[in-house]
């Protein structure tokens, strides 16, 4: 919906509802009941009704007592707040509390950026400014700004700036007493809202689990994101609200390699120990890889606290294919694995070994190196200007990994 219309709904749809128990979604259920004909009441037929039912912890809108509807759709029974008057005139207040301060603001940034001296108006003063139209030409040289007349505000703007007054609350010394059998009545916990529930209803804050009642859902909003260097569509949402594709995804993670830690042994003080990471390829191409080590001036390399021996040869990813896994014909492809490199190798996944030697005597060890791979540019993508027509050809780039891999063995 526009964004205006949803700013006057408060943000929330008006057909769906969440569960106030477990706040997952509502469905509306159908159920047969009873209904005494017009013409004769002694006799009855059945009737079709609805009611509002939770799936996951079975809440309804029986347990609180809402009467069921005869349509499926619209016209369920809220609760009246006491207080909703009396909010909306501190809203009132406050709104037009801060449109007072936003002209307040204003009016001082005109005065400011007066950049022409004062005129002594005489008589002489007013018959030029007149003839020449200089007052004019003073009034036209910020355009949009708001025209301080002289006569002050008229009546309507008098009556649309009325000023509301608030009554400040009065502290009352009188309490409340609790209930005689307060602290020895048994607590049915199921009975009893938790406090999650309670904040979830700020104007109602119900005590027991009677007076819940469904909540509109909020809506749901869709964010596109742009590249902050060329403003290209990094993820662009569908215009239909029901579908959750997206029409262009640019993003890095679907591009770049990803890096996993698989198993960690006991890592020591001094000592080499091997750690199994996976490489998984996010395109459909084949990708090849190198790991390289961090040189000793690199500004990224600021958490690493251990030595880190890396494979020296590179390492070939298999393109992603989404139905290999269910192709069983499909032959297997050799890429002639160095098996003290490479631990495993499944669709466009490998199992790399690395060698971790621990510098510090405590602490958490981290390791950093650099991800070098060929990328090549989908379809579609803007191109750098300097590249124009290469930009399509493979390129290498180079990203910085850091990794966590726990603390020392004791």
């Amino acid at each position: 919906m526009p964004s205006a219309e949803a700013k006057l709904k408060k943000n929330r749809c008006a057909n769906c509802f969440d569960c106030p128990s477990c706040m997952h979604t509502l469905s509306t259920r159908a159920t047969n009941i009873p209904a005494p004909l017009p013409d004769d009441p002694a006799k009855t037929t059945m009737k079709k009704a609805y009611y509002l039912a939770c799936g996951f912890c079975r809440w309804t809108s029986r347990d609180v007592g809402m009467a069921d509807k005869s349509v499926a759709s619209g016209g369920w029974q809220e609760p009246e707040n006491l207080h909703t008057q009396k909010i909306n005139k501190l809203l009132e207040y406050y709104h037009q509390l801060a449109q007072r301060e936003k002209i307040e603001r204003d009016r001082k940034k005109l005065v400011r950026r007066r950049n022409y001296m004062p005129l002594a108006f005489s008589t002489h003063t007013i018959h030029v400014v007149d003839k020449y139209g200089l007052g004019t030409r003073l009034q036209r040289q910020r355009a949009g700004a708001p025209i301080i007349t002289l006569a002050g505000p008229t009546l309507k703007e008098a009556e649309d700036h009325k000023e509301i007054k608030i009554e400040p609350a009065q502290a009352s010394e009188e309490v409340e007493p609790l209930p005689e059998d307060y602290y020895t009545r048994p607590i049915n916990l199921p009975e009893v809202t938790t406090l999650q529930q309670r904040l979830l209803q700020p104007d109602f804050q119900p005590i027991s689990a009677s007076q819940l009642y469904p909540r509109h859902k909020h809506l749901l909003i869709k964010r596109s994101l742009r590249c902050r260097k060329c403003e290209h569509n990094l993820s662009k949402p569908e215009f239909n609200p029901t579908s959750i594709k997206f029409k262009i995804q640019l993003v890095a993670v679907n591009y770049v390699p990803e890096v996993r830690i698989l198993t960690i042994p006991n890592l020591r003080y001094m000592k080499e120990s091997q750690v199994l990471l996976t490489l998984t390829n996010p395109v459909e191409n084949l990708t090849h890889v190198t790991l390289l080590p961090c040189e000793e001036s690199d500004p990224d390399d600021v958490y690493s606290t251990a030595k880190v021996l890396l494979p020296s040869k590179e390492i070939v990813l298999a393109g992603k294919d989404a139905a290999a896994e269910y192709d069983e014909l499909a032959e297997p492809q050799d890429f002639h694995d160095d098996p003290d490199v490479v631990a495993f190798r499944k669709s466009n996944k490998v199992g790399v070994f690395i060698k971790v030697v621990p510098q510090r005597e405590s602490g958490a060890v981290n390791v950093s190196f650099k991800l070098r791979y060929d990328f090549r540019n989908p379809p579609g993508a803007i191109r750098p200007a300097d590249e124009g027509e290469l930009s399509a050809e493979v390129i290498w780039l180079t990203q910085h990994v850091d990794l966590s891999l726990g603390p020392l063995a004791a």
